[in-house]
């Protein structure tokens, strides 16, 4: 996120990262008790979490919605659980993707919600129970792993294959959540996507602590109308830049950007600034599916402009076809051994 991801937290460590390593190692440390020490509830379903090493944007949603699709074919009925980031409920409420506002339940959730049954809360535990009583029998959760006071059966980390693990530092110093060795003693697979090698180093370590780790990468999904165009693109996500190297593999042409911070409530300022800026260029304005959920729930100028803008919508693709049947049955496996003990 722009607000809590600093630029320098993704470039080699300098002297900002050294000047906040002490605060970084009183956060780790407490973050690391904290992994250590959680009581979680084990509830009554197969727990997925889809979670990351660091603050935001390594792809975690596509990932938890290839994973719900290969559970309907496993079978089961999959239900999505989420913190619901940039929303402004306290208690857990079943999202309505047709009348929920991104303000009321977030974005992501109304994207969750057009594929599977989604709830947003604090109490992953309750939250839990509401999917079960809604008829769920398999519980993906869409981040959370650091923070939630629930049992996961099954934990995957997924490692952007461009940036890594950034600086390597703990907040605020850097990106990580909580030191890696702490992390990954608790997660059971690492998922990197895209092309590169900066995630090397969280290979090899999961590598030796014998946990397995799978690849995938982000495919257009509605690229139509895209291929040849020229675009004003903008985002406000976790990576923007990831979404603008999707758009030129898509066929794009990229001529001007503009990044916001993730879950950016937009506002007619933003809308005009935007308009104004492709009209003068001569381009058309794109965006995330994820953005444009924000547009579409906002004041009229916003969803004026939701109407007029394209999106690319993308999608996780795993290397081998068997690579998400392999994760879903896992954590059913491991939920199975949970519920004879």
């Amino acid at each position: 996120m722009a607000s809590e991801a600093p630029p320098f937290w993704w470039e080699a460590a300098d002297w900002r990262a050294w000047c906040l390593s002490p605060f970084s190692t009183l956060y780790g440390m407490v973050a690391g008790y904290r992994l250590a020490a959680a009581r979680r509830t084990p509830v009554d379903a197969p727990v997925l979490c889809v979670g990351n090493f660091t603050v935001g944007g390594e792809g975690k949603t596509p990932v938890a919605i290839a994973l719900a699709k290969q559970a309907v074919k496993a079978g089961r009925k999959p239900g999505f659980l989420s913190r619901g980031h940039g929303g402004s409920l306290s208690k857990p409420h079943l999202v309505d993707a047709r009348h929920d506002s991104a303000r009321l339940v977030g974005d992501e959730p109304l994207l969750l919600a057009r594929r599977a049954p989604t709830v947003v809360t604090h109490d992953r535990a309750e939250g839990a129970r509401v999917l079960i009583e809604a008829g769920c029998d398999f519980i993906i959760m869409d981040d959370g792993f650091q923070s939630a006071r629930i049992h996961m059966d099954y934990a995957l980390m997924v490692v952007d294959a461009r940036r890594g693990l950034g600086n390597g530092h703990v907040i605020p110093g850097g990106p990580l959540r909580a030191p890696l060795i702490d992390q990954l003693r608790r997660a059971d697979a690492v998922l990197t996507m895209g092309e590169g090698d900066a995630a090397d180093h969280v290979v090899r370590r999961a590598s030796r602590a014998g946990k397995p780790v799978y690849e995938a990468r982000l495919r257009a999904r509605r690229a139509r109308g895209i291929k040849g165009g020229r675009f004003l693109a903008f985002a406000g996500i976790g990576n923007p830049a990831k979404f603008f190297d999707s758009l030129r593999e898509a066929g794009g042409a990229v001529i001007e950007t503009r990044s916001f911070p993730d879950h950016h409530p937009f506002d007619e300022e933003d809308v005009r600034e935007l308009e104004r800026a492709a009209q003068a260029a001569g381009l058309a304005l794109i965006t995330t599916e994820k953005d444009l959920v924000r547009l579409d729930h906002g004041a009229a100028a916003m969803r004026e402009l939701a109407e007029r803008c394209h999106v690319l919508a993308v999608e996780a693709v795993f290397a081998a076809p068997d690579m998400a049947e392999i994760i879903i049955n896992a954590a059913i496996e491991a939920w199975r051994e949970r519920s004879l003990k």
